[in-house]
């Protein structure tokens, strides 16, 4: 392949984990791959990245030494805080003494994190007064809560945003001397209110083992495949803050379908919008895109009863380890049954599946409807088999009474009913116009729904080149943001120059290229707040049909 450079993203979806290799000096698409996301397998999704890694380099004759740059995208710490897969967390809160430790107490000592799921996060507490602060106190109190079951440590101290010491005083003995995880409160926000920075220090820190295990044995099999250079690790939402410089977005709703969510978010002014994230009700310091995430997507499996097709997913086929009808070869199905059936404990029984002359079972996903109405096409990605999907859901037809068109549109009139409010309250938020509200599709499973919903919507929507892999993409092209926060009534020139340096400094130090960073600058005069941000470049993305912005 000559003197060609390549940069590599991969982008674990909760279906498929995709890998895309990018020419580093044209941006143009080499080659891509794609594999089941490996969440049984014994090293999690680091096998699916992986895989999809070496596949790539192997199918596009791509050599090891040929690759400059290598980033993988995961939403893993979503999903291990939806899922409740979390460690027990010691907050060590640190304060005044005397009588004047009682707020500084209370306010440190959290309660048990609820998800929102039936699962929490564990908190174990402990309290020093700044008299209290040396080493043997310090290892007593982190022996008392690892003793507790605490796995590991938030150091949260009362004035911390001011001055750290006393937080870093206590990661040197916990991590650094007796091995145990820790977070410093003030390394995650240097904004006041110390229960919320308390707390969002205590929600990093449940998800951070997971984290580096998944982030360990990824970067050891990728050094394996004779690749040497640094593996970036990104947030879920580096790809779309990566697809931004890809698709040239200004104005619009990002409307991104795997096979088992849909995640929407708004850009405007060609910046995704950004805002505190809410876990178990409870609002954090953790900014990120402000993209909801909804668990109906291109591979959700139907729920039917006597009245008709009454819910689409959150369940996925993927999930539940069944083939899409659509996808399944037409001379496999042979005398189709109507099943009903629980794809997990726990989950009710009447979700679809439909069993086959040969015994084994398929199911009916929103993909299936999608390809029995039209709505795709042979170049898309979710392009299945028509007549498949058809003879797969005639039996459900049969159990309503009804045509397999009416079931196909009763499938996407439920998963519209759940797609359509979060749209509207995301413009309601942001204010956009509706006349010039644009979807934006990407991922695989995006034209099996965007077109139903613009439509229903009576807005307009496009899908661009690429767009099952966008992310990956966009990963590939490795957008750094950091934010820099802080509370600084009446700013100077000098405050606003003092935390633009310190906003590029943070992205430099996460991996973006010196000179590259441009910084937001937000002044908010009701809370003294002042916000530097580093984001990628704004670029216009023409909206089809629309004007450019």
């Amino acid at each position: 392949m000559g003197n060609r450079l390549v940069r590599m993203g991969i982008d674990v979806g909760g279906t498929h984990t995709k890998a895309v290799a990018i020419d580093n000096a044209t941006y143009e698409t080499i080659g891509k791959s794609s594999v089941k996301t490996t969440h049984d397998d014994r090293y999690g999704v680091a096998a699916g990245v992986v895989k999809a890694f070496q596949n790539c380099l192997r199918e596009n004759d791509i050599a090891p030494e040929d690759v400059i740059f290598v980033a993988h995208s995961t939403t893993q710490a979503t999903n291990a805080l939806i899922e409740g897969d979390v460690a027990c967390v010691g907050v060590l809160g640190m304060g005044p003494g005397g009588m004047e430790s009682f707020l500084a107490k209370h306010q440190t000592r959290l309660k048990d994190i609820d998800l929102g799921s039936g699962r929490s996060i564990r908190i174990k507490n402990r309290y020093l007064s700044d008299s209290e602060e040396d080493e043997d106190t310090v290892r007593k109190a982190v022996k008392e809560l690892k003793a507790e079951g605490a796995q590991v440590l938030v150091a949260s101290d009362a004035y911390g945003v001011d001055d750290i010491a006393g937080e870093q005083f206590v990661f040197e003995i916990a991590h650094d001397e007796m091995g145990m995880e820790t977070t410093v409160a003030s390394d995650i926000t240097k904004l006041y209110g110390l229960t919320r920075r308390t707390r969002t220090a205590a929600i990093n820190a449940s998800i951070l083992t997971k984290m580096l295990n998944t982030a360990n044995s990824t970067e050891e099999s990728v050094r394996k495949a004779g690749v040497e250079v640094p593996l970036m690790i990104m947030r879920g939402d580096g790809g779309v803050m990566g697809s931004l410089m890809y698709l040239r977005a200004s104005n619009g709703v990002c409307f991104e379908v795997g096979g088992t969510t849909t995640n929407i978010g708004v850009i405007k002014n060609g910046r995704p919008a950004i805002d505190y994230s809410v876990v178990g009700g409870h609002r954090t310091y953790i900014s990120s895109l402000d993209v909801r995430v909804l668990g109906v997507a291109g591979g959700s499996m139907i729920r039917v009863n006597k009245s008709g097709v009454h819910d689409v997913g959150p369940r996925s086929a993927h999930i539940a380890g069944l083939d899409y009808a659509g996808f399944t070869d037409e001379d496999e199905i042979v005398e189709p049954r109507l099943e009903f059936f629980s794809p997990k404990e726990g989950v009710p029984e009447d979700y679809v599946a439909i069993r086959l002359k040969s015994g084994k079972r398929i199911t009916v996903t929103n993909s299936c409807a999608a390809n029995v109405l039209g709505l795709v096409t042979p170049k898309d990605f979710s392009y299945g088999n028509v007549n498949a999907a058809r003879k797969a859901m005639q039996p459900i037809a049969d159990y309503l009474h009804t045509t397999v068109e009416d079931v196909a549109a009763q499938i996407l009139t439920r998963a519209y009913e759940k797609i359509e409010p979060i749209i509207m309250e995301l413009d309601d938020k942001y204010r956009l116009e509706h006349d010039q509200i644009s979807l934006v599709g990407v991922g695989g499973g995006a034209t099996s729904l965007i077109g139903f919903c613009a439509n229903k919507m009576n807005i307009k929507y496009g899908v661009p080149e690429n767009a099952e892999v966008i992310s990956s993409i966009g990963v590939a092209l490795a957008m750094v943001r950091d934010v820099v926060e802080r509370v600084v009534p009446n700013p100077t020139p000098e405050d606003i120059r003092s935390i633009k340096r310190e906003a590029v400094d943070k992205a430099v130090e996460s991996g973006a290229a010196p000179g590259s960073a441009e910084v937001h600058i937000e002044i908010d005069p009701q809370t003294s707040k002042l916000t530097g941000n580093r984001i990628p470049s704004p670029f216009i993305w023409t909206a089809p049909g629309g004007r450019r912005s």
